[in-house]
């Protein structure tokens, strides 16, 4: 995604991701690597397999397609803070983890 996109963008998760660059202030080792350890839960994968496979198929409600949509937003949005974790980590290389 090109920076102009990302920074003009309209979704809740580029929008999210502004608050971020709204701060002048990094985030501190601990958080970057706090943030880079969340992920969806087994359960939550689960679904969110489930839904795409109705969703290929075309028989998808429209409440399930909300959830599906939910889902891929708070995607997003956990990658938008992983990268910003990961750039952080970055700054300070001697306190980051190894992350493949």
């Amino acid at each position: 995604m090109s920076d102009l996109h990302r920074t003009n963008g309209t979704s809740g998760a580029t929008i999210f991701s502004r608050i971020f660059e709204s701060s002048g202030e990094s985030i501190s080792s601990e958080l970057a690597r706090y943030i880079l350890e969340l992920s969806f839960s087994t359960e939550d994968r689960a679904r969110m397999q489930e839904l795409a496979a109705k969703n290929r198929r075309g028989d998808i409600s429209n409440q399930e397609l909300e959830e599906l949509d939910n889902y891929i937003t708070v995607g997003d949005i956990l990658a938008i803070w992983q990268s910003k974790a990961r750039w952080a980590l970055k700054q300070c290389p001697a306190s980051s983890p190894r992350h493949g």
